[in-house]
């Protein structure tokens, strides 16, 4: 029997666990940033185009395996496991929530070809896989469930819902039954909660920083470490971007961020690295005012990021009320 595994970039130590002939780990990160083009996502699991050589494709990331040729690995995903006789189709997403997100992605995806359902597991991975050694994962035991249409259906709806230009049918979601895809809906939680609060005009995780830095946790590395502030949406490079946006407007939240992030090329790590390690953080007088809720960070600083198909800006600024679970419109 051939099996492959669907997976996360958090699933790559599956590869060494012995569990399938080859195993497919998926690389977007879709919780921060716009998202990418449906016809980009469809070129990312499809044939590679000569014209789009550029773009990364699904195979970049798989390890060689003895059934596939070299020269098939430019094939579709589902052209490559028909071709080769697949037989099984195991779909590990662990409950972090980008995870979650991918694995709604590939569903809705995989719902075009319905030859391909009665071929697909759904693994209940209810741990961190990021954090899982492989000679464990070779022997352990994780539930499997068929799927089936209304899995699918639901994580079609879900995957709309992301990429809609406003966050109402995302809150609307909590209210729904999710079936099988129960990590999806305390995933969802987690995202509305990066939406500004009300009160204070930030998200959890820039509540987070600040409540670190506060407590006299002043390097970077520490706020940087996984785990160390208790929330589980952004990476380490997504961390240094909210860091830049509570340090760098015109009303700054936080002091001692090295002021040569400001200009330094997004994609220059090994001098931002630097710059990250060599600060000393602290919190304004401001900071103190917005932690304690008696500022809103939004009112003195612009905002301009991308929520799921959602564009945050000063003019449309969606808040989460968290405690009252409750979406409030601009």
């Amino acid at each position: 029997m051939k099996r492959v595994i669907l997976t996360s970039s958090a699933g790559v130590g599956l590869a060494l666990a012995d569990r399938a002939d080859m195993v497919v780990p998926f690389i977007y990160r879709f919780v921060s940033g716009p998202l990418p083009s449906a016809a980009h996502l469809d070129r990312y699991l499809g044939w590679r185009e000569s014209k789009f050589y550029d773009e990364i494709h699904w195979s970049n990331f798989v390890r060689r395996c003895p059934f596939v040729s070299d020269q098939d690995r430019a094939g579709a995903l589902l052209w490559v496991c028909e071709t080769y006789g697949v037989d099984l189709i195991e779909l590990w997403f662990d409950p972090e929530p980008n995870s979650q997100l991918q694995l709604i992605w590939i569903l809705d995806y995989l719902r075009s070809e319905p030859s391909i359902t009665e071929n697909l597991r759904l693994r209940r991975v209810d741990f961190d896989l990021r954090g899982a050694d492989p000679s464990e994962l070779r022997h352990r035991d994780v539930w499997q469930f068929d799927i089936v249409e209304s899995d699918l259906g639901i994580a079609s709806m879900a995957w709309e819902a992301y990429r809609a230009p406003t966050p109402e049918l995302c809150a609307g979601l909590l209210d729904r039954p999710l079936g099988k895809l129960s990590f999806l809906k305390p995933a969802m939680e987690d995202l509305l909660a990066e939406l500004p609060s009300p009160a204070t005009g930030l998200g959890a995780t820039e509540t987070r920083l600040l409540e670190r830095i506060a407590g006299g946790h002043n390097r970077t590395d520490e706020l940087f470490r996984p785990g160390a502030l208790g929330t589980r949406v952004f990476d380490q490079w997504e961390l240094g971007a909210l860091l830049e946006g509570l340090a760098f407007g015109p009303a700054p939240a936080i002091a001692g961020l090295d002021g040569k992030l400001a200009t330094l090329d997004p994609d220059n790590a090994r001098s931002r690295n630097a710059a990250f390690r060599r600060s000393r953080l602290s919190l304004t007088e401001f900071g103190e005012a917005v932690l304690a809720g008696r500022e809103d960070f939004r009112r003195h600083n612009p905002i301009k990021r991308w929520w799921g198909g959602t564009l945050l800006t000063n003019d449309r600024l969606w808040r989460w009320d968290r405690e009252n679970r409750l979406l409030i419109a601009p």
